[in-house]
């Protein structure tokens, strides 16, 4: 029956209206949730008959239920047991090898789980974007977050953002126990420099990553560890972009230097730049200059020469993350192991040799 104006604001004049701004569609959660004037989480939690919901509220939601004539559908049903089954992942320069190739395996292990995920691809990593991509994902009731958090002042935006739902972050800690996981940079960056001193280089330059960037950081660091242990000479490293560009503009600057002959990369995009300028400059790899990557992406072994790198499965880390999330969500009370490191192996090809023998021999 319609009733008119006149009925009032509070009266059934404006339970009628409610229901025919919903008219021709069944209402959903968001109706709910805007009629009660709360977010569609407390709805959830309403459903699921949760204690942290004050009495006044969870009446006012019970009422816009039975204003609106809404039925939980069966999505709303895992609401109200407490899962979405959607999970969200934050990433930042997501169009790079590692964290592409990590968000690919996050989704597919999520799939064989039974979950969607909704991604968001940051391309700033200020503050006020990381919270706000975090306030979305927790808008659309993620049951948990994955983070790919590869610079330090991401960490700290997201440790702000105080997320209301379990969290892993990759690469970076957050300082309050939240799960990280990080393949192992230090040992990788270690292994790299002690494979070129090995065969009998005097020194290893270095062409870092981007400051800031904990990966890039962390293998700097080992590097520099590294050749003062073993008491050689530690040249200022040069600091690139992760593109090829930048390999290649810095490269040249190496290739002029005769003095170098063993160059570590922090990553293989850099790498094939390096590989370029020393063709360029007529430097002979390995005979001339020795190059190690990082990363080692599906088109290292066919460079020319096939790229000597450390290998990082972006895959194993993709999917111990979200184990380690799903995890936290079945079981939020059990402490879990708040740092999970992935190995990483050095593959030896043909971008590295012996420095050559120069002089005369008598």
């Amino acid at each position: 029956m319609t009733r008119s104006a006149a009925d009032g604001p509070a009266g059934p004049a404006s339970r009628g209206r409610s229901r025919r701004n919903f008219a021709g569609s069944r209402p959903v959660m968001d109706d709910v949730a805007k009629l009660a004037g709360v977010s569609k989480q407390t709805v959830s939690r309403v459903l699921n008959d949760h204690p942290a919901v004050r009495a006044e509220t969870r009446e006012a939601v019970r009422a816009a239920m039975r204003t609106l004539g809404y039925r939980p559908s069966s999505s709303a049903r895992s609401l109200a047991s407490g899962r979405t089954r959607m999970l969200g992942v934050i990433s930042f320069d997501a169009a790079r090898y590692g964290p592409a190739s990590t968000l690919t395996a996050i989704n597919t292990a999520a799939q064989e789980a039974g979950y969607l995920v909704s991604s968001i691809a940051l391309d700033t990593a200020d503050r006020d974007t990381v919270v706000r991509a975090a306030d979305r994902l927790s808008a659309e009731g993620a049951d948990g977050v994955i983070a790919i958090a590869p610079q330090v002042r991401v960490a700290r935006a997201l440790a702000e953002a105080h997320l209301d739902t379990p969290l892993v972050v990759m690469d970076n800690e957050l300082g309050d126990g939240t799960p990280m996981v990080t393949s192992d940079a230090t040992t990788g960056a270690r292994k790299a420099t002690r494979h070129l001193l090995s065969l009998g280089h005097p020194t290893v330059h270095h062409l870092a990553g981007p400051t800031g960037w904990t990966s890039a950081d962390r293998r700097a660091e080992s590097w520099r560890a590294t050749l003062e242990a073993a008491g050689a000479e530690v040249h200022t490293p040069l600091i690139g972009d992760w593109s090829a560009d930048s390999g290649y503009d810095l490269g040249r600057e190496l290739a002029m230097d005769p003095s170098v002959t063993a160059i570590f990369v922090s990553n293989d995009q850099m790498a094939l730049g390096v590989l370029r300028a020393l063709y360029e400059a007529g430097r002979r790899v390995p005979e001339d200059v020795s190059v190690v990557g990082y990363d080692d992406i599906p088109e290292a072994a066919h460079f020319l020469p096939p790229l000597t790198t450390i290998r990082t499965d972006f895959t194993d880390i993709g999917t111990i993350s979200l184990r380690i999330l799903l995890n936290r969500i079945d079981s939020p009370s059990t402490p879990g192991s708040p740092l999970t490191v992935v190995p990483v192996d050095l593959c030896v090809r043909h971008s590295t040799t012996g420095p050559r023998r120069t002089g005369r021999q008598g």
